[in-house]
């Protein structure tokens, strides 16, 4: 079946447009002839929406009931059922009732694109997951709805809706977004015009990046290599020396002098062994780079000055800033040239800047072995001995005389432990046979024969090959360890690196796959779990196995899989890697035939993702068991108040009718009529809570008994008034004489005022009223309870509406904890909302909405 399609329009913030945009993309294809139709579409009461969803086919919502609650969510079956050419499907990031297929709507999406079905979507930037953080800092307001980048980066097209802060402003000013009566409040707070630059910046900054994106991908499918300076990128080289700081400065003001200037500091670890870096100084450089709005890489080659160029040509870079080399002129005389002017030689059309600074040839040292012994180096030994042995015996046979022979030997192990630093073991080796029969042939009796007189000079030869050859293991020895402890280090970094990125809140998965990729100069890396890809970066070879879907485990069709404690090679099929992390997972790597040398740097990346994915299991078992000890913590409130408030009751009737009963008792008829009123008033609390526990399991189980008729608020709110016992001296009523009638049953509303008035009255301070203020707004009214209380704090503003939660009181006198809950459940119960918001200047409002009865 052909995957269907999707196409996200992203907005800034709420009340752009992008819900009337997907309608109007919607009719714009129904005029096409396309099959369209809406699988969800959330109006919130704006009139312009829910007007431009007429006429489309309108999939019915199914019904989930939660905790008492009927929630409408979208059917998912029904959508799929129906089989149309496009859904329109509103909030991408919302979050499903539970008991649904999926916790996610955008996993309902990718059911239906897998369908086949095209999907049209909308999401806000604050919900999307790596900018969650971002916008809480600017807005102040956490989002727990959330999208991850890789899942909205997937879409088959993207765009911005967008509109101008001030604009968003004036129509929020009309009533266009919100009621009324949250206008100011919005204004003040969410809406506020620095806010809305910022998310509007984040926006476009985001979607030029997933352009980026896409344009990287459209060269990578077309095999172009040439740079298109689309934009400047800048990528400065590190050694970890003390110039990387000037580098990094110098990069970043060469990336801001264009617009959308991208700053990258990539650091090349030799694949033979780590040359010398201060670790301390790369890490206060990594922390620079992202100050200063970089970001840091790590790239694992052989050739520090291929690998540097490869990562820039990869990188589309447009500037690449090195320094000037830290070698004094005699150690460049002698050594060759540098990488700088091989990088210039391999950058083709990239920039190359060579920056002087304070390090630059500073000091002498004389070479050393790096513990890498290559073939250059090998061949460099081979050529010292071919041209110094012939070059030192001409001097010493100048200057030859009888008493020599001791300063000569001398000489020829000079010339071998020299050619052992430079080239190891078989050019010293190959030295000290060569200078033995050079020194038997010329300096030892008889002359010019390879013969002997003298037993001790045949023993001097001997002993100067064995020190010869001891000499050269022991060097040989402490490079080979010198390039094993270097490599370690270099495998710690990096995976220092990745726990780094971990810390500071990047995705764990997407970060080891990054790594990965770029430490081993891979075309792409990805996680697979039970055929999902779980992770990914780079692109799949186009001709490797799998590389055009992930296989359901760890063996590949054709290929040899290879876990990370193999003793042998890791094998290849075509151009793709498969290594189990656990049961379930493997990583998939795509490109070059990985090295035996990389086999241990693999072992520990895997070992490290093992970890991670045990602990992201971990995590969703937490969550798992969230609601069970929500229940728990439930139960327990309930048996807290339950075993207080029932109690007291109780205890009160039943005193006063043992008074009653006491057998010949001289009570006074007030007496008498004090332990009556006592009775009563006990039984009356104790039927009012048991109404209480009841009415809570009829909302819980969604079989509440709800009668819905015309009600004017002129007749009920004065009853709840007097229920209460209050008047003008406490409360103020904002009631318009023209408010239209609504929509609710009586008795039910009536509870639900006096519940939420008895509270307001309870924490507003004496000098204050609280005020009930009604509005109508299209086809629905509010109920505005609003007082001058201490409000509630941000973190228990999601418990108010939990029965058995009484925020604020420790001393069992306030009841259950049922009133707002009860009347939470009350109002869904009526087709209406029951909300709390803020009070400008301090305190709660509690907001009622129900429908109009239509004129």
């Amino acid at each position: 079946m052909k995957q269907g399609r999707l196409r996200v329009l992203l907005g800034a913030a709420p009340g752009v447009g992008k819900t009337y945009a997907m309608l109007e993309e919607g009719r714009r294809l129904r005029s096409l002839g396309r099959d369209v139709v809406v699988a969800v579409v959330e109006t919130h009461g704006r009139a312009a929406t829910k007007a431009m969803t007429l006429g489309f086919e309108i999939i019915p919502r199914t019904l989930v009931s939660h905790r008492g609650v009927q929630l409408e969510e979208m059917d998912l079956d029904a959508v799929i059922a129906r089989a149309p050419e496009y859904a329109l499907v509103d909030e991408l990031a919302h979050t499903n009732a539970p008991g649904l297929a999926h916790e996610k709507r955008w996993r309902d999406v990718e059911t239906l694109l897998d369908a086949g079905i095209n999907v049209i979507s909308t999401v806000n930037i604050q919900h999307i997951e790596s900018l969650n953080d971002v916008v809480q800092a600017i807005t102040g307001v956490p989002q727990r709805e959330t999208i991850p980048d890789a899942v909205l980066r997937e879409a088959d097209q993207i765009e911005v809706v967008d509109l101008a802060p001030q604009a968003l402003r004036d129509r929020l000013s009309e009533g266009v977004v919100y009621p009324e009566a949250r206008i100011d409040a919005a204004l003040s707070n969410y809406f506020r015009l620095g806010n809305l630059t910022a998310l509007r910046e984040l926006a476009l900054l985001w979607l030029a990046d997933e352009v980026d994106s896409s344009l990287q991908k459209y060269r990578t499918e077309h095999g172009i290599g040439q740079k298109w300076e689309a934009r400047e990128r800048v990528v400065v080289a590190l050694t970890g020396g003390p110039e990387g700081e000037t580098l990094l400065r110098r990069g970043s003001r060469i990336a801001a002098r264009s617009a959308g200037g991208q700053l990258l500091a990539v650091h090349v670890t030799s694949q033979d062994g780590l040359r010398q870096a201060n670790p301390g100084a790369l890490a206060a450089q990594r922390s620079l780079v992202e100050s200063l709005g970089g970001s840091f890489h790590q790239v694992v080659g052989s050739d520090i000055p291929v690998a540097l160029v490869e990562f820039a040509k990869a990188s589309n870079a447009t500037q690449l800033v090195i320094g000037v080399s830290r070698r004094s002129r005699i150690a460049a005389l002698a050594t060759g040239p540098g990488i700088g002017a091989t990088v210039i030689r391999e950058s083709g059309d990239i920039d190359v800047h060579i920056v002087n600074h304070a390090a630059a040839g500073s000091r002498f040292s004389l070479p050393h072995p790096h513990g890498s012994l290559t073939l250059r180096r090998r061949v460099y030994g081979f050529l010292l001995a071919f041209v110094g042995g012939p070059l030192l015996t001409w001097l010493l046979a100048s200057f030859r005389n009888d008493d020599s022979i001791t300063s000569d030997v001398l000489s020829y192990q000079l010339l071998v432990v020299i050619v052992a630093l430079v080239g190891g073991i078989w050019p010293a080796l190959f030295a000290a046979i060569l200078s033995g029969f050079t020194l038997d042939f010329f300096f030892v009796d008889p002359l010019y024969t390879v013969t002997v007189d003298e037993p001790l000079h045949l023993l001097a030869l001997v002993l100067y090959v064995v020190i010869a050859v001891l000499v050269s293991i022991v060097v040989d020895q402490a490079a080979r360890r010198s390039r094993a402890a270097r490599r370690s280090a270099a495998e710690s970094e990096l995976i220092a690196g990745v726990a780094g990125e971990v810390l500071r809140g990047q995705d764990a998965f997407q970060a080891f796959v990054t790594r990965t990729r770029e430490a081993f100069g891979l075309t792409g890396v990805r996680i697979l779990i039970g055929g999902r890809v779980l992770a990914t970066d780079g692109e799949p070879a186009g001709d490797g196995a799998g590389a055009d879907g992930p296989a359901d485990d760890g063996t590949a069709t054709g290929g040899t899989t290879t876990g990370p404690t193999a003793t042998g090679p890791i094998t290849t099929d075509g151009a793709v890697d498969r290594v189990p992390i656990n049961d379930q997972a493997v990583l998939e790597l795509h490109g070059r035939a990985l090295q035996s040398s990389d086999r241990r740097l693999l072992g520990v990346i895997v070992s490290q993702l093992a970890s991670a994915l045990e602990h992201a299991d971990l995590q969703e078992t937490a969550r798992e068991m969230a609601p069970l000890a929500a229940a728990d913590k439930v139960r327990s409130a309930l048996l807290a108040a339950v075993g207080h408030d029932l109690r007291r009751p109780l205890a009160g009737a039943t005193a006063a009718v043992t008074g009653l009963r006491t057998p010949g008792s001289t009570l006074t008829e007030a007496d008498r009529d004090e332990l009556l009123d006592t009775a009563e008033t006990s039984l009356k609390q104790l039927t009012d809570l048991l109404t209480d526990l009841l009415d809570v399991s009829r909302v819980q189980a969604g079989v509440l008994a709800v009668t819905l008729q015309p009600v004017d608020l002129d007749d009920l709110v004065p009853t709840a008034l007097e229920e209460l016992g209050v008047g003008p001296e406490t409360v103020d009523l904002d009631i318009p004489h023209d408010l239209p009638e609504l929509e609710a049953d009586p008795g039910l509303l009536e509870r639900v005022i006096v519940n939420v008035l008895s509270n307001a009255l309870k924490y507003t301070p004496a000098d204050h009223k609280v005020v009930i203020a009604a509005s109508a707004f299209h086809d629905t009214v509010q109920i505005r309870v609003i007082d001058r209380g201490p409000g509630v704090p941000e973190d228990r503003r999601e418990d108010i509406f939990v029965p058995f939660q009484r925020l604020g009181d420790t001393d069992n006198t306030a009841g259950l904890g049922l009133g707002l809950a009860l009347s939470k459940g009350f109002i869904e119960g009526m087709n209406g909302t029951l909300e709390f918001e803020e009070t400008p200047l301090g305190g709660s409002t509690m907001v009622i909405t129900l429908k109009a009865v239509a004129a």
